[in-house]
């Protein structure tokens, strides 16, 4: 399967959790999380970055509800470098924030109060990682740093951290229809249908089920992004170390590798407008072509 734009594509996680139509599901994963009980929805005020990708990177779900900042990453793949990832979240999220905050004056001579920051990522990769793991900024460095994040990783794989999964039901009912998904497409090995039939096989009482049915394309769209995703990942780290076994040829290799990607995820744009995932028109847009010229280029592809 040809890789996937990673800038622009949101995550199913995200699609659930950071849809401000379904702020009682993340209201609910944040008392699970958490140990709490509020149930005012509306009382929670989401500070997503929706509008601005920076260094590749596009922040999940963030949301402010009872003088917490929360920030939530779903993973894939086992990163260890996430606590640098949620240092620029948290910057571009809080710098927004002193902006729009009438009680918070920077450059006052008096200590100004500020949301606590909780940063969680929710892993569900095929690695077998601890129910819960705590990274550390600090080991990205050699020496003791003046800056310190902490991210919490919860392990939210069906089956495991099960008090956490029966908290919250909608996450339990997600981490469900992956699992679902990894094992359907063992037996159809199609990465479509397997989607589909999770959507169909999921209980009738889930939360869910009627929202991924209704969104049943974007569903599909998103879970072949992730899947590419992890899958390119994974060739990237290999062909990493192949080359650092092999000095002489790196330079050609990297060359042949960024070729490779441009082709591969334009022949995976090409892909979903044949299936009717995705326009022409946001298709060219990521391609950075013309409407034109990106019809004349897929004519190309498919002869």
């Amino acid at each position: 399967m040809p890789e996937a734009n990673r800038e622009y594509k949101d995550r199913l996680f995200k699609f659930i959790f950071g849809n401000p139509q379904n702020r009682a599901w993340t209201l609910s994963l944040y008392n699970a999380v958490n140990g709490t009980a509020y149930t005012d929805a509306d009382s929670m005020h989401l500070t997503t970055i929706e509008d601005a990708v920076y260094m590749n990177m596009k922040n999940d779900v963030s949301f402010l509800v009872a003088n917490t900042m929360n920030f939530y990453e779903q993973q894939s793949t086992f990163n260890p470098n996430m606590p640098m990832r949620f240092l620029i979240y948290a910057g571009m999220v809080y710098a927004k924030y002193i902006e729009q905050a009438d009680s918070y004056h920077q450059y006052s001579s008096s200590q100004q109060k500020a949301p606590t920051p909780r940063c969680i990522c929710f892993y569900n990769g095929k690695q077998d990682k601890e129910d819960k793991l705590v990274l550390s900024l600090r080991d990205s460095f050699d020496e003791e740093a003046d800056i310190e994040v902490k991210v919490t990783m919860l392990n939210i794989n069906y089956g495991r951290n099960r008090d956490l999964l029966e908290a919250c039901q909608p996450l339990k009912e997600y981490s469900w229809f992956v699992a679902k998904v990894n094992e359907n497409q063992k037996k159809y090995n199609d990465l479509e249908v397997a989607v589909d039939a999770a959507i169909d096989q999921m209980p009738e009482e889930y939360q869910i089920r009627v929202f991924l049915a209704e969104n049943r394309a974007e569903v599909k769209r998103m879970c072949i992004t992730e899947y590419n995703e992890v899958k390119t990942l994974a060739e990237e780290r290999m062909e990493g170390r192949a080359e650092g076994r092999a000095e002489g040829r790196a330079e050609g290799r990297a060359e042949g590798r960024a070729e490779g990607r441009l082709e591969g995820g334009f022949a995976m744009l090409v892909s979903l407008v044949r299936k009717g995932l995705l326009s022409e028109d946001k298709a060219a847009v990521e391609a950075n072509m013309t409407v034109s010229e990106f019809k004349k280029k897929a004519a190309v592809l498919a002869m």
